[in-house]
């Protein structure tokens, strides 16, 4: 998926910009979903240096050379005066005010936070890593001519989720956490799978030797009582809400 956006978009943008793009994108999930939340905000304004390069690109036909510092202030008022009619304002408007965001996040999080029993790192990773999604999301609908809904699936799939905690050998995934109780298990095992999922069978013969007998009523639970998980009769999958109690309680590290 990720080779088919980098083709559609480096078609009609810079190659170079794409790849930082794309890599910067791909680096700021990852390092999220490991728990490197500083590292994610990093990676959100390498993200930004292509990105605001790209808009540079679509609205002039050239762009600050990379290594070269960019006035995002003045680039971003040069955006919001370029008339309406002459490009979308997801291009003019949204896109750089969102990157901006990302910006003052990233120049400023080490900044005091209100003590609201809110890890600030988590917080402000996780609103940079939404904003990218929906960026490069924007750019996909845009350049590749999809709905808004298709673009984000895209984004979704370009990055998969890999827990370093899963092993696989030869098709057989291991976790390699000998304490981690039967429900974590799976939902590790799933989160490691992402959209392709896992059968009953499947499930059955990754989790330990005890953990088989009551693993129909692990899954029952996970997926009936919590909703981390979803069924649709073949497979099981891990929902939006199983990958953020993954990722929040740190499952994926071995």
């Amino acid at each position: 998926m990720r080779d088919k956006v980098r083709a559609g978009l480096a078609a009609k943008l810079d190659p170079k910009l794409v790849d930082e793009l794309l890599e910067a994108h791909g680096e700021a999930k990852e390092n999220y979903y490991l728990g490197g939340l500083r590292l994610s905000e990093v990676e959100g304004g390498r993200f930004c240096e292509a990105a605001f390069r790209l808009l540079e690109q679509i609205t002039t036909g050239k762009f600050t050379p990379l290594g070269t510092r960019l006035n995002t202030n003045r680039l971003v008022l040069a955006l919001e005066n370029i008339p309406a009619a002459n490009f979308a304002d997801s291009i003019r408007l949204h896109i750089p005010r969102a990157l901006r965001l990302v910006y003052d996040i990233r120049n400023n999080r080490d900044a005091a936070h209100l003590a609201d029993g809110i890890d600030p790192n988590l917080q402000d990773a996780t609103v940079v890593v939404s904003v990218l999604d929906w960026v490069l999301a924007e750019f996909i609908r845009l350049f590749h001519q999809v709905s808004p809904d298709e673009a984000q699936r895209i984004v979704e799939d370009i990055v998969t989720r890999v827990a370093p905690v899963v092993q696989d050998f030869d098709g057989h995934l291991k976790v390699l956490s000998p304490g981690m109780k039967v429900s974590d298990h799976c939902l590790v095992l799933l989160y490691h799978r992402g959209r392709t999922g896992a059968t009953f069978a499947e499930l059955e013969k990754w989790v330990r030797p005890a953990m088989r007998k009551n693993l129909g009523r692990t899954l029952g639970g996970l997926e009936q009582e919590r909703d981390l998980i979803h069924s649709d009769g073949t497979r099981y999958f891990i929902t939006r809400l199983g990958q953020q109690d993954v990722e929040r309680r740190h499952l994926v590290k071995p």
